[in-house]
């Protein structure tokens, strides 16, 4: 086992793996920018190595200061916590050129599914399930004018090295096409410095359901069940849950099957995800893997009761798996609701909410200072319970309770979405937040008024 490893990252996943870590009698080395020299995981890690300036491209994503810093303070391994450099391939090629283990999958690895694209071929060849589309990269307006064609309109032109809905377009007529296929490009182009696209029927408003799986180096792959992904605002996820709702046991099974072979034909070795979309029929389409730990990794702990930061830890230092598939017992019901700030500025009053069911991850404290310089969400909120209505009610608490004074966060918009009759029967997909979010804002307003009246 590893006996020190680095942290490169930030905010609540930093401290997330600093705790995890400590749990498993490993130190940590946390890498920080001057804009964070006050957090709580430079307060919270064993050692902590000021790297940069504010600038993510001066700190957090600075691969030879990292890497130069783990040599250094004789770290084992890197924890890439998620985003920054979490699914970069040439980072983990660097940390395995200097004999330092990346705490994912090989660079290889994350540069076979990271290529979107070639990730569609691989599962196309081994019988997963994929939105049909172009089978090779798009490589001028003429070839996609032909594939749209092929396919049909509408049409989602997607960037092959993507992530977090950059690089992607929806296409509902072939004029539209060439100004929505050069604005991809250039966008991916700024966003991943690759500009390859590819083309995909695009269903229209779709469930996003992704799978948890787990994998080691020894082919053993198991699936911690799914997650429903599907309210986002611009592809950014708003919230999560688990298990989704009104599935068959027979849709669950086939889905979470249909992961485990992703995993295998992929020779995946670490924490994953596999995302899927699922049409008004319930068809389910492979749309791609994430080779990180996600965001939402909360919500399956608390109904697998499987830490995965610890299993993450454990098969990146070369363990074998210590659960299989006939091991796993999903209960109850958990969702997460990520908090984001709308603005900058110092935390005047906060007041974290407890009890039971409920586990709050967040670096902010009292006198905190919010930057703009990094991604706006400030805390994930995860509640759960037996069944579904008693985690709202206890989610309805929780917000209730919270209070972050002194930026303007989105957890009246959050609080009010408990109350959405589609939301509370869960028949909700991913255009639910543009049908519906101005109608929650006009409750809010509602609201706002009556407590001044009052």
């Amino acid at each position: 086992m590893f006996k020190r490893i680095l942290i490169a990252n930030r905010g609540e996943i930093a401290l997330r793996i600093i705790r995890c870590a400590r749990e498993m009698d490993i130190e940590t080395v946390v890498v920080y920018s001057t804009a964070d020299k006050d957090s709580l995981p430079v307060m919270g890690a064993n050692y902590a190595v000021c790297i940069g300036p504010e600038s993510p491209a001066k700190s957090y994503l600075n691969q030879d200061a990292i890497i130069e810093t783990a040599l250094r303070m004789e770290c084992d391994a890197i924890h890439p916590g998620y985003g920054f450099l979490s699914e970069n391939a040439e980072f983990a090629s660097k940390c395995e050129e200097h004999n330092i283990t990346f705490i994912g999958p090989s660079s290889e690895l994350i540069s076979k599914m990271g290529d979107k694209q070639e990730a569609r071929k691989l599962m196309m060849e081994n019988g997963v399930r994929v939105v049909p589309g172009s089978k090779e990269i798009i490589k001028s307006l003429k070839e996609a004018k032909e594939v749209a064609k092929e396919i049909g309109y509408p049409v989602l032109i997607k960037a092959s090295a993507g992530g977090g809905g950059r690089g992607m377009r929806k296409v509902f007529e072939e004029k539209d096409l060439a100004k929505m296929f050069k604005m991809a490009k250039a966008e991916a182009k700024a966003a991943f410095a690759n500009d390859d696209m590819y083309i995909e029927k695009l269903v229209i408003n779709p469930r996003h359901i992704e799978v948890q799986i787990l994998a080691d180096k020894y082919g053993n792959v198991v699936s911690l069940g799914e997650r429903d992904c599907s309210i986002q605002k611009n592809n950014q996820k708003m919230l999560e849950e688990s298990p989704a709702c009104g599935l068959s046991d027979e849709k669950r099974r086939e889905i979470s099957d249909m992961a485990i072979l992703a995993g295998k034909v992929s020779g995946y070795n670490s924490v994953g995800t596999c995302e899927f979309i699922l049409d008004k029929d319930e068809n389910f389409y492979f749309i791609e893997m994430n080779t990180r730990i996600q965001v939402e990794h909360p919500v399956t702990e608390a109904v697998s009761d499987v830490d995965l930061i610890r299993q993450q830890i454990r098969v990146a230092a070369g363990l074998k798996l210590d659960i299989k598939n006939e091991d796993v017992e999903l209960r109850g019901h958990a969702i997460e609701f990520r908090i984001c700030a709308k603005t900058p500025g110092v935390i005047k009053n906060l007041h974290i909410p407890s009890g039971f069911g409920v586990r709050i991850e967040t670096h902010l404290y009292n006198g905190y200072e919010i930057t703009p310089f990094y991604d706006p969400m400030i805390a994930k909120v995860i509640v759960r319970g037996r069944s579904r209505l008693e985690v709202i009610r206890r989610l309805r608490r929780v917000l209730e309770e919270m209070v972050i004074d002194g930026v303007e966060t989105n957890v009246a918009f959050l609080h009010q979405l408990t109350y959405h009759p589609d939301f509370l029967k869960g028949s909700y997909d991913t255009g639910f937040y543009e049908k519906e979010h101005s109608k929650i804002e006009s409750w809010i307003g509602e609201v706002l008024t009556l407590s001044k009246d009052a």
